[in-house]
């Protein structure tokens, strides 16, 4: 088992900017952004997922610690995205929600980029 990176940050900053990541993967179903932050943003999105299917209360309170509430639509946000319509779609499929799909480096600095994606 891989060690999760780093990402350059404080304990603090990378759980925020993972807190971030994810819940813009859920709303908008794919997000571009580098590889090293794909491949940390793939487990925790899989987690939530995970979380959405068992969709009890205690699930949802723990999906609710990572998942920001953001607006995904009038009267739904993430969180209501991720059980009512997420969780649904993968119930008999028991892991892999996610797939990262590598692209061409970043023009300002060449850092390797990819998109992640709901599957």
């Amino acid at each position: 088992m891989a060690i999760p990176s780093r990402l350059r940050r404080t304990t603090d900053q990378r759980e925020a900017l993972l807190r971030d990541l994810v819940t813009d993967l859920i709303i908008n179903d794919r997000i571009t952004t580098t590889e090293a932050k794909a491949k940390s943003v793939q487990r925790v999105a899989d987690k939530m997922v995970t979380l959405a299917k068992k969709g009890t209360l205690a699930a949802r309170r723990q999906a609710a610690q990572t998942v920001r509430l953001e607006e995904v639509k009038e009267g739904q946000d993430a969180l209501q995205k991720l059980f009512s319509e997420l969780a649904p779609r993968y119930q008999d499929r028991t892991g892999g929600y996610t797939r990262i799909i590598k692209t061409v480096p970043r023009r300002g600095d060449a850092a390797p980029m990819a998109i992640i994606e709901f599957i």
